[in-house]
């Protein structure tokens, strides 16, 4: 049974992985559950274990760096406040 979630990433980055998926005849929702599932199926404990960590790192002008983006709460809080 398939469930939706919803995910919040860089427009650019939608934009790429869309014409990826699209390239290799699957869905973005395909294209990201084979990704989820691959990280959960391995048993990585962090995510520099991730085979994608090396493909990252070889395309990065500099060392990949994985950081968290804000809450949808904390950037609508940035927003109004930036408009003040």
């Amino acid at each position: 049974m398939d469930a939706k979630i919803t995910l919040s990433f860089d427009e650019q980055v939608i934009k790429e992985a869309k014409e990826f998926a699209s390239k290799n005849n699957i869905s973005l929702s395909r294209l990201t559950e084979m990704i989820f599932r691959q990280m959960t199926t391995k048993n990585y404990q962090n995510l520099d274990d991730l085979p994608i960590s090396d493909w990252v790192s070889m395309v990065a002008e500099e060392k990949a760096e994985y950081t968290r983006t804000p809450s949808r709460k904390q950037m609508k809080s940035d927003f109004f406040d930036s408009k003040k």
